[in-house]
């Protein structure tokens, strides 16, 4: 295996790692940013938790490479643009958030949710101060997992051309270089591994209440 490939392409490695990286966890912020009210509006009535839950379990299993070609053609721009694989990964992350976010919702304690009714709490503002911060613990999962998919998805729109370290593995096959496959694949465990990490430890010290109930148990 001709290992000299990667000191002569640094450069070229770091570039598609920035951008596999804002391609991947871009689609995470704007996916949790629609997911949270879409997952407020899926509890307020069965019928309305039925339709989404339902719409957004079946955009999950539209193919990615079918819909980052389809894009174009709703969006009105060339398949190279990079908004292409923004907007799939963002469809996709909507639709792991909306069911985890409106289950964690759902599993607040109604005690809870009846005091601060009682203390004159609006909907909106119960939503935010009280049911949104004792959901946050299943929302950083679903945000985990949405992640760490997004780091592995982000390489298949190489295929046609967008860039991220997807490209590493189209153009060694090509060029028959194993060494720059190895390193794509290295590259994107390397990343969904970070980020998982770097998520958890958000999680944690967002809530540090989970830590304390659970100093208290032991």
């Amino acid at each position: 295996m001709n290992w000299s490939w990667i000191p002569r392409n640094l450069d070229r490695v770091a570039e598609l790692t920035v951008q596999h990286l804002w391609l991947a966890l871009l689609p995470v912020l704007l996916g949790l940013i629609v997911a949270l009210p879409l997952a407020w509006l899926a509890t307020r009535a069965r019928v309305i938790r039925t339709v989404l839950i339902t719409v957004t379990g079946l955009l999950y299993t539209v193919p990615s490479l079918a819909l980052i070609v389809m894009l174009p053609l709703v969006l009105g721009i060339g398949i190279l643009n990079p908004l292409n694989v923004v907007v799939a990964l963002t469809i996709y992350t909507v639709a792991l958030l909306v069911r985890s976010i409106a289950d964690a919702l759902d599993a607040v304690p109604q005690a809870v949710v009846a005091a601060a009714t009682a203390m004159g709490y609006t909907p909106l503002r119960r939503f935010v101060a009280v049911e949104l911060p004792l959901a946050v613990p299943v929302t950083v999962a679903g945000l985990r997992v949405a992640a760490v998919s997004n780091m592995s998805l982000v390489t298949v729109g190489a295929i046609v051309g967008l860039g991220g370290l997807g490209a590493l593995f189209t153009d060694g096959f090509q060029r028959d270089i194993p060494a720059e496959i190895l390193t794509g694949i290295v590259l994107v465990l390397v990343l969904a591994l970070l980020v998982d990490v770097a998520l958890l430890a958000i999680g944690r010290a967002v809530t540090p209440w989970t830590r304390a109930g659970a100093g208290a148990r032991a």
